[in-house]
């Protein structure tokens, strides 16, 4: 669902994670957090690794949103 005049104000609120939701934010932390260790151990340090790692943390970011909002976006 894209984000309309409907629904703006609950895609750009605040929304506080239940025990739920905490959990699942903290495991894909965990594991994008092992994949930024990797990253920084095997690929070789260049303007294409800083990229990478920039690229990890939007797709934490977007999927905590995902997490948050439910799949409702």
């Amino acid at each position: 669902m894209p984000v309309t005049r409907e629904n703006v104000d609950e895609v750009f609120s605040y929304h506080a994670p239940d025990d739920e939701q905490r959990a699942t934010l903290n495991v894909v932390r965990v594991y994008a957090k092992q994949l930024a260790n990797k990253i920084i151990e095997e690929v070789p340090e260049c303007a294409d690794q800083q990229a990478a790692l920039r690229h990890l943390r939007q797709c934490v970011a977007t999927a905590n949103a995902a997490i948050m909002l439910k799949g409702k976006v």
